[in-house]
């Protein structure tokens, strides 16, 4: 399996566990295995709490921004990409987290509405900047670990000040970019762990390591670091991509987020072979503001591919 069959696997797979996880969001836990207690019987795309089957969330639709705007200026412009996502939170979408309207549409530039919104709430650590990372992942993977992790830090900043979620953008981005390259992500994460900031660096290599479990997060897991660590245990404690969304989902709380981290990681391991066709076919991602437009598994398909081939 190829580098480009892996960026494939990771932006649907992303997309995926997003819309699979959706209609269980802030449910309990096992909500999905009780409903489908078979694996492979198909129907997981059921649709629900508002969401068509299939259907994709805010977290795949401001992944699809980020990458259509690097796709269009071949490079990082964090204006460009602000500007989509006031667009895009202007026209009403179903579903947007809290913090994350609050810094699109507090009148501020795009360089300051998001410190400024930490300065006031102290709070701005959730996994909203986590959620849409797959493209941006797979776009700047090719460029190297520095600059992938240094492009997670910036779009991660659009809408969150907190560092927190500078970090675990950073250590999602470089776990695909190794996983991209056919290692296995989990192996990597000492490696990785030395390259986030001191400051959040013991935060990180507890739900990173291997004998933690969520259920001993300390925060829920709309939080960043117990989404991401929630993610790795799932594809850490499974055998294959289908077992992995289940498990993620399976955990309750914050499903489309963890679920969509988790299909990324798992794509980007398992490959595109691995996910089901029964999801990815009634799979598709709206775009609010932009002219009505729907994104269908070929259209992923499509962008992955460009994305993958990186800056320039």
């Amino acid at each position: 399996m190829n580098s480009a069959d892996r960026a494939i696997a990771t932006v649907v797979g992303s997309a995926v566990g997003d819309a699979l996880g959706a209609p269980f969001e802030f449910g309990p836990e096992g909500a999905f295995s009780a409903r489908f207690p078979e694996a492979g019987s198909g129907g997981e795309m059921c649709g629900g709490g508002g969401w068509e089957p299939g259907e994709a969330t805010d977290d795949s639709q401001m992944a699809v921004l980020v990458a259509e705007s690097l796709l269009e200026r071949g490079e990082l412009n964090l204006p460009g990409i602000f500007d989509r996502f006031q667009r895009w939170a202007a026209a009403g979408p179903k579903d947007i987290g809290l913090q994350t309207e609050d810094v699109l549409t507090n009148g501020m530039p795009w360089d300051l509405a998001a410190a400024v919104h930490f300065q006031v709430n102290l709070r701005a650590a959730g996994n909203g900047s986590l959620m849409r990372a797959s493209t941006s992942a797979v776009y700047f993977a090719r460029a190297g670990q520095s600059a992938t992790m240094d492009a997670a830090r910036r779009i991660a900043a659009l809408t969150h000040g907190d560092r927190a979620a500078w970090e675990g953008t950073a250590v999602f981005h470089e776990l695909i970019r190794r996983a991209l390259a056919g290692i296995d992500p989990c192996s990597a994460i000492p490696d990785v762990l030395e390259l986030i900031h001191p400051d959040h660096h013991q935060r990180y290599a507890t739900v990173l390591a291997p004998v933690w479990h969520p259920d001993q997060a300390t925060e829920f897991n709309g939080a960043v670091w117990p989404c991401l660590g929630s993610a790795v245990w799932a594809l850490r404690s499974t055998l294959s991509f289908e077992e992995a969304i289940r498990a993620a989902i399976d955990l309750g709380g914050d499903t489309d987020t963890v679920a969509a981290v988790t299909g990324g990681l798992a794509g980007a391991y398992y490959g595109p072979a691995a996910i089901p066709a029964h999801w990815t076919e009634p799979l598709h991602v709206p775009l609010p503001g932009f002219g009505g437009r729907m994104l269908r598994v070929d259209e992923l398909v499509d962008l992955a591919r460009r994305l993958g081939a990186g800056p320039g």
